[in-house]
């Protein structure tokens, strides 16, 4: 079953977008938006003031705190929990029991709620499994973070990031496979030609920055 605005556990105040289903174990706040056909499932509690694009799914025991926001046809798995300061651009994934944290040295007993550092997810990228994210970094448009990984620093676009601490150990395409190298030379630093196997779109790599070539957008 699913509930509407002003029924169930859905509060007066929220703003549900056409074709939304929120499912009557879950709970959606008083000033919460929910774009147009996206699907919160059950036991999730989206407070007030968070922002969750069209066409998303929040999978079982999904929290999504205020101020967060979420761009459109993000999926978000089971076990997550979305804390004040991050921003998800459209078509992020985020695996199941990955963590997010928003206070990079909490004590029980210290009160920092005004030193939230803000963590933006860019668009495309994939988070997996039990991988932890250390708030205020920046993962970069399709990248690419392992299982069980902790990502506790930038990451570039496009890039594969594994281990813990998490370190780049190659790069993804957009289809998410790893990215091949056409060149000779792929030493780091050097201009390198890569191609996804899937798809055969083609890359470019200029030390850390890989870009798609125009001829394959």
């Amino acid at each position: 079953m699913v509930a509407s605005a002003g029924q169930g556990n859905v509060a007066p105040g929220a703003v549900l977008g056409e074709g939304a289903l929120v499912h009557e174990s879950a709970y959606v706040d008083a000033g919460a938006v929910i774009g147009a056909e996206t699907r919160v499932w059950h036991f999730c509690h989206v407070l007030g003031g968070a922002v969750i694009g069209p066409r998303c799914s929040l999978g079982q025991n999904v929290v999504v705190m205020n101020g967060v926001v979420i761009g459109e046809n993000a999926k978000i798995q089971n076990n997550v929990s979305l804390y004040e300061g991050v921003e998800l651009e459209a078509d992020v994934f985020c695996g199941p029991s990955m963590v997010f944290t928003n206070v990079y040295n909490p004590r029980s007993a210290v009160s920092r709620k005004n030193e939230y550092r803000r963590t933006l997810v860019r668009r495309g990228a994939t988070i997996g499994a039990n991988a932890t994210v250390v708030c205020g970094v920046t993962i970069g448009r399709f990248a690419f973070i392992a299982a069980g990984a902790v990502v506790n620093r930038d990451v570039p676009d496009y890039a594969l990031v594994a281990g813990v601490p998490g370190k780049r150990i190659g790069w993804m395409s957009e289809d998410g496979q790893k990215l091949q190298s056409m060149s000779l030379a792929g030493a780091e630093g050097a201009h390198e030609l890569l191609r996804c196997p899937g798809t055969e779109v083609r890359y470019e790599r200029h030390g850390d920055v890989v870009v798609r070539l125009e001829e394959n957008a």
